[in-house]
This record gives C-alpha cells, sequence and structure tokens, in this order.
C-alpha cells in the first residue's frame, strides 16, 4: 500500500494548500489505493523522518522500497505509471512533463513571492515597497499562461499532470483579483477544482485537520 505521509495539524490559513494534497488529487485522478500517515510538527524534525524527508516537510512518499520526497517529483512517478494523467504518446508525456515543470519553476516562484508578503509581511514598510514590482513580474508570467491556454480547455489536448501542478498552484493566489478578473486563468482554476478527483482529495485533506483536537500553531 503506498503511504503519503502529511501533517496532523496547521495553521488555518494553510488548510487545504499544503503540497500532499498535489499528491493526494494525483492519486486519486489515478484511482491508486493509499493511505495517509499524519505526523507531528515535533516529528518532523527527528532524524527517523529527515531520513524521508531532508528539509523536514511534507509530503513524503512510500512505495515499497521506493521514498520519494518534493511534490514534483511524487506526482510525476504518479503520473509516469498512469494513462489518466499522462499521454500514452512519448511526445505527449514529453509535453506534460514540460508543463508540470513550468508550473513548479515558471510561475509558483513568482505566486510565492507575493504570497509571501500578503501572508506574513502586509504591514512592513519594506513590504509595501516591493510588492509591486513582483505583483508585475507575477502578472506578466500569468499573461503567458494566458495566452497559452486562451481558447483552450486544458494546456494539452487533454488533461495531464501538467494542468494538476498548474492548478494546484494557482490556487495559492485565492479569491485575488489577477484570477478573478481574468477570463482565462479563472475559469481554468475553476475546472481544475471542480474535477471530482480533487474534490475528494481536498476533502480528504481537511478531515484530516478537522480529526486533530489539538489547536493549530
Amino acid at each position: 500500500m503506498i503511504t503519503v505521509i502529511a501533517y496532523d495539524r496547521v495553521p488555518d490559513f494553510a488548510k487545504g494548500y499544503v503540497r500532499d494534497l498535489r499528491v493526494r488529487w494525483a492519486l486519486e485522478e489515478a484511482a491508486v489505493p493509499y493511505r495517509v500517515r499524519l505526523i507531528s510538527h515535533e516529528e518532523k524534525l527527528t532524524r527517523a523522518y529527515r531520513a524521508l524527508q531532508p528539509f523536514s516537510q511534507v509530503p513524503a512518499y512510500q512505495e515499497g522500497d521506493v521514498t520519494l520526497f518534493e511534490s514534483g517529483a511524487i506526482v510525476l512517478h504518479i503520473a509516469g505509471k498512469s494513462a489518466a494523467l499522462m499521454p500514452c504518446d512519448e511526445a505527449g508525456r514529453l509535453r506534460a512533463t514540460s508543463w508540470l515543470f513550468a508550473a513548479l519553476n515558471s510561475i509558483e516562484p513568482f505566486v510565492a513571492a507575493l504570497e509571501e508578503i500578503d501572508t506574513f509581511h502586509s504591514d512592513a514598510p519594506w513590504a509595501k515597497e516591493v510588492r509591486p514590482m513582483r505583483e508585475s513580474r507575477l502578472r506578466k508570467r500569468l499573461g503567458d499562461l494566458a495566452e497559452r491556454l486562451a481558447g483552450r480547455q486544458w494546456l494539452e489536448d487533454r488533461f495531464t499532470a501538467g494542468d494538476l501542478m498548474m492548478g494546484s498552484v494557482l490556487r495559492h493566489l485565492g479569491d485575488s483579483e489577477l484570477l478573478a478578473s481574468d477570463p482565462v486563468l479563472g475559469p481554468y482554476l475553476a475546472r481544475c477544482e471542480a474535477r471530482p478527483a480533487f474534490r475528494k482529495a481536498l476533502a480528504d485533506q481537511l478531515a484530516s485537520f478537522r480529526a486533530d483536537p489539538g489547536t493549530a500553531d
């Protein structure tokens, strides 16, 4: 049985956005059974867990003798064995892989840079100076992405692991007008989030947090 390791509790603002959601979503799309092992923030610092995840983060993934960390690597591994996430032809697989990496390397750093300011430093004087520049850079990347998606339902001819990763990254913009005002990216994200596999994965992650009797850090 595949095991996905995730946190047992997180701050309220992080619920529904922790990166084990990406792995759960991929496994749900692939219709692969798995179990989730929840760990505490104390356990993530132990030597035993750091042997699985050197940076004390989640998710970690165990499948027989295979142990993986980093959500992108895990999703790519799952997708490589699932026609639901990867086209059967080599060219299609390579294109889907390119989009998966594009989500992580060309979009996510710009989303994260703005998200960090808005979540943790919104009142800092330096943040008020830096934010316009970061937003401008993100808008440029989102514009490039919207240009690709214009007239398309998905990044390629069908839903792939590239869309899964891109959707998971765009979700971190929340209700931002960067998405709400965009006639291409807003509906694209809505299509991603409407998928039954995503809804199941999200509900299961949230249920894990609700089951914890402690107070979020």
